[in-house]
């Protein structure tokens, strides 16, 4: 068997170092209810850090070592592995352990995407040996298309991102009572590192502002060339792919005109058509890297055809990325905000902007209902309160919601315009 000694060496090696340790995050994955667990999110945001924490909690439960096969398929001894060969890890295991049913055992997939045919090998193994499967990928693709074709409907979908702050306070070990002045100062002097430095857990932990932006620089051009590039089979100049990202990033906050960019391009004599451009968005989209938010109509023909705002995955990494170009905190406040909704607003729930005659930054959707209209702004002051105070009103009116926030980075306050009441709240009390 071609990967026979490959599989048995990854298997035992990550049995040799459990339990992993690892710190816990806020999303916590179940380890016993019968489903194939999928987990996706960006590159190095912590997928497999989830897993290894659903192993400790398995181990904890009183699970064998031998009973928990880890395979990562990021190993660069499987770049060539095919989905025939796939079959190859229950057979190494079955070699180490031939007393032990495969029913009893705990199966960890992580970035399985890489092998193109995976989902049939994932699915027949769920459906004739094991119960127990835990998956990870770094594309939306991967749930979107392939997963609810082949293994339909069985998955229990899970989404991780990089660390909230609530997260990267603990692993910083900043502990503050933020309702007193001094803990107060103290959350809000960690904000302004979080913005900087985003909240990638391994960027996180290392010392040195250098280390961090040279890490976040390695993490972008992975997704350049291999999430992207390479995945989708982009013959563009890398430089192309890499302008159109950056020119992407240092629009966040506002909508993105493709044509715009297209434009440039073309300017600058680069040959690339307005179709590849509007692809490369989904595909940055589908690698996670941009979160697409588009405007609040109430026409779906309009809602496709009108330019959507993005944002980014990680403040940190656009800070990386762009360089001297990101040195601008309301920017990073909004789009930790979007995040923050992101990750908490559920399955049935949206978010949009809004933009009329005046404009405002989220419109929130749950169902069918409008829940809560957002601005976000560093500091509210005589300049800009009218603005932001008209884009609530107007948006309220048109979605006949009353519930309504700004969301500043260190002031609380609550203001009163006719039967509309705006909450006034710092993003780290949010």
């Amino acid at each position: 068997m071609e990967y026979k000694r490959t599989f048995q060496s990854i298997i035992a090696l990550h049995q040799e170092e459990l339990p992993f340790m690892l710190q816990e995050r806020e999303c916590q994955l179940p380890i016993q209810n019968g489903r194939i667990v999928t987990v996706t999110g960006i590159r190095r945001c912590g997928k497999s850090s989830l897993l290894g924490l659903a192993v400790n909690k398995l181990l904890q439960a009183g699970v064998p070592n031998k009973n928990i096969l880890f395979v990562g398929f990021d190993d660069e001894r499987l770049i060539d592995l095919k989905a025939e060969h796939l079959d190859g890890i229950l057979q190494s295991y079955r070699e180490m352990y031939p007393t032990i049913n495969l029913k009893d055992v705990y199966m960890f997939f992580d970035e399985i995407q890489l092998v193109e045919g995976w989902e049939l090998f994932v699915l027949r193994v769920y459906k004739n040996y094991c119960k127990n499967i835990f998956i990870t990928g770094s594309t939306a693709k991967m749930l979107s298309e392939e997963m609810a074709s082949a293994l339909r409907g069985w998955p229990d979908d899970y989404r991780e991102y990089t660390l909230s702050f609530q997260e990267y306070l603990s692993f910083k070990s900043i502990r503050a009572n933020k309702y007193t002045e001094s803990g107060a100062a103290v959350m809000a002097n960690a904000f302004r590192a979080y913005c900087k430095e985003g909240g990638f857990p391994q960027v996180v932990l290392t010392e040195g502002k250098a280390e961090k932006v040279k890490m976040l620089q390695s993490y972008f051009n992975t997704m350049l060339f291999r999430d992207m590039m390479e995945h989708y089979h982009i013959s563009s100049p890398s430089e192309v792919v890499r302008y159109f990202l950056k020119r992407v990033m240092n629009n966040i906050t506002k909508p993105t005109s493709v044509n715009n960019i297209y434009n440039e391009l073309k300017s600058q004599g680069l040959k690339v058509s307005k179709d590849s451009l509007y692809l490369w968005l989904d595909y940055a989209c589908n690698i996670f890297l941009f979160h697409r938010v588009p405007r609040y109509t109430r026409s779906l023909v309009k809602e496709r055809s009108i330019p959507a705002k993005y944002y980014v995955a990680d403040t940190g990494l656009c800070n990386a990325v762009l360089l001297s170009q990101s040195e601008d905190e309301g920017k990073a406040l909004e789009n930790i905000v979007y995040l923050m909704l992101e990750r908490t607003i559920g399955v049935d729930g949206r978010v949009f902007y809004f933009s009329e005659n005046s404009e405002c930054d989220f419109v929130v959707q749950h169902g069918d209902n409008i829940s809560e209209l957002i601005q976000v702004c560093w500091e509210l002051n005589a300049q800009n309160m009218e603005r932001e105070v008209s884009g609530l009103r107007a948006a309220a009116e048109v979605t006949h919601c009353q519930k309504c926030k700004i969301i500043t980075f260190n002031q609380t306050d609550t203001l009163s315009y006719g039967d509309i009441t705006i909450e006034v709240v710092p993003v780290w009390m949010y």
